[in-house]
């Protein structure tokens, strides 16, 4: 498999702060021989915190970072004094990235914003020193609270792109060229399967200065929801796309089966991916004359909107953004 920049899975070792121990301690100075308590509390773990930032656009900065390990609090000292919290280690992320625990398996976060924190792992609790344990009737006490530990896990940091559109299709439908003319994006494009191994992001320039963001998706292949081919590195993306345009080619020998087979293997993956907003676009259209459009329309699904295109004669691709900046704002 070719080298990628692109990388959408990290799985890391992730430990937060123990907190301080809480100081036992009394008062002795020149002053006062037998002074009360005055041990101050430990201080607070470390937390390990996910932040959102709009300007990363894979997990490839953290593919070496393996041990995420906070700082522990400083225990509590005489005088009341409060040990030094532990640091907080900030893990930048892109949008659309989920925290899950390994062992269970089960999402704990979800980053959708700039600059949104959200702390994944606490640092422990700091201990209270022996001066929070005086009373009337135990004006010494001879003990103070050790500090909490903190937590330890497994977890992994997954990416799931965030486009308005996603491009699905069997592998070398024409997805990259289409792509490659509707936006700026310079995806890899060349006559074999799999020539998309990582999603590819793009911003469609639409009427008044407005603009959407499409992706183009590695292809799927039947079985793909039990991990043939690319299997769930795939499928997941198409989760944050609230539109999906549905790439037929043109040469295809049965577009009803075709469209079938893709429909499927999403609903094997995930049932809600079938609520999203579908569009049809048959590509490679500049080989179809009037009559051959006619017989592929009668194999396509009613209530889906469709249209064809060509991306190399750019036949239909104005019509195409039209009809999905209306989908998009319905």
């Amino acid at each position: 498999m070719e080298k990628t920049n692109f990388i959408d899975y990290i799985r890391i070792f992730c430990r937060s702060g123990h907190g301080g121990a809480g100081s036992k301690h009394f008062m002795r100075n020149k002053l006062t021989a037998k002074g009360g308590p005055d041990g101050g509390d430990g201080g607070r773990g470390g937390h390990i915190i996910l932040r959102g930032n709009k300007n990363l656009w894979t997990l490839l900065h953290l593919r070496y970072f393996k041990n995420v390990l906070a700082e522990n609090g400083e225990n509590g000292s005489g005088n009341n004094s409060t040990g030094r919290s532990g640091k907080d280690i900030v893990i930048e992320v892109p949008l659309g990235t989920i925290g899950k625990d390994e062992e269970s398996g089960q999402q704990e976060i979800e980053i959708l914003e700039h600059g949104q924190e959200v702390i994944w792992l606490k640092g422990g609790r700091g201990g209270l020193g022996n001066s929070n344990f005086a009373t009337a009737t135990n004006q010494a006490p001879e003990h103070a609270q050790p500090g909490e530990r903190g937590d330890e896990a497994w977890k992994i940091v997954e990416l799931k792109v965030l486009a308005d559109v996603g491009l699905v299709g069997f592998p070398n439908a024409g997805k990259s060229t289409l792509l490659s003319v509707v936006t700026a994006a310079k995806p890899k494009i060349a006559n074999y399967a799999f020539t998309t191994l990582s999603p590819q992001l793009g911003i469609v320039a639409y009427r008044d200065s407005q603009s959407f963001c499409i992706a183009d998706l590695p292809g799927i292949i039947e079985g793909a929801a039990e991990g043939k081919g690319l299997g769930h590195r795939f499928l997941r993306h198409i989760e944050r796309n609230p539109v999906l345009l549905f790439l037929l080619p043109a040469d295809s020998a049965d577009h009803r089966k075709e469209f079938e087979v893709l429909v499927n293997e999403l609903r094997e993956y995930n049932p809600e991916l079938l609520h999203k907003q579908f569009v049809i676009a048959v590509s490679k259209s500049d080989m179809l004359d009037d009559e051959l459009k006619a017989a592929i329309e009668k194999e396509l699904p009613k209530d889906i909107p469709h249209l064809f295109i060509s991306a190399v004669t750019q036949q239909g691709l104005q019509e195409l953004k039209d009809l999905l900046w209306k989908v998009l704002n319905q």
